[in-house]
This record gives C-alpha cells, sequence and structure tokens, in this order.
C-alpha cells in the first residue's frame, strides 16, 4: 500500500510580513500554486508567496487537526515557530527546489553537506 503524506505550511509575503496557514498532499505543487497566483484567494491578494515553514504528516486528519490549531496561535507563536528552523525567513520552496531538481556543481557542496557541516543534519 502506498504511503501518502501531508503537509502543514505557512507562507509569507516577507520577514515578519503577511502569514498564511494551509494543509496540502503536495507541498511543491501548491506553493508553485500560491507563487505564480493560480489560486484565488487570500494570498493571490496580499502576495503572500514565499514558503517559511512546513511540517510533514502521514494522517490527513493529523495534518487538518495541526492546521486548525496554528490558524488559532497568536502572530507571534507562529513566527517563533517558522524561527526556529529558518531564522532567515528564507523561500524553503527555492531551496526543496535546488535540492530535487538541480545537479551539485563540481567543487562545491550539496545543500545537504554544507548543512551538516554546519552542525545540521
Amino acid at each position: 500500500m502506498r504511503e501518502h503524506l501531508y503537509f502543514v505550511y505557512i507562507l509569507a509575503s516577507r520577514c515578519n510580513g503577511t502569514l498564511y496557514v494551509g494543509v496540502t498532499n503536495d507541498v511543491m505543487r501548491r506553493t508553485y500554486e500560491h507563487k505564480n497566483d493560480l489560486i484565488e484567494g487570500f494570498t493571490k491578494k496580499y502576495g503572500v508567496h514565499i514558503l517559511v515553514w512546513y511540517e510533514a504528516h502521514d494522517d490527513i486528519h493529523t495534518a487538518i487537526a495541526r492546521e486548525k490549531r496554528l490558524k488559532r496561535w497568536n502572530r507571534a507563536w507562529k513566527i517563533k515557530l517558522i524561527e526556529e528552523n529558518n531564522s532567515g525567513w528564507n523561500d524553503l520552496y527555492d531551496r526543496m527546489m535546488g535540492e530535487i531538481v538541480l545537479p551539485d556543481l563540481p567543487g562545491s557542496p550539496s545543500p545537504r553537506e554544507a548543512n551538516a557541516s554546519l552542525g545540521g543534519g
């Protein structure tokens, strides 16, 4: 049986900007849709296009419950959650695209190697 993953994610308009919390079964596709304004609504209206945080769940009910909890959180808690793992408010979509699509250049560490050398893992 195929294992499914579901993602709870946060998009931002900029560092400390407008935030959006969502849930999806394909965080890359969904972020692409937001970035290219293919979805009418909040993210298009307010230019919320930067994927700043996400987490994976193997159960859709757990993911939806987590999304609903995060939506009730105050702004400071959401910012703290983002900054725990992404203090620079980097676009994780771009980073994931680089790891997935782009080959490593000779002589330069891959993002995973660079992260490991910095103590990440």
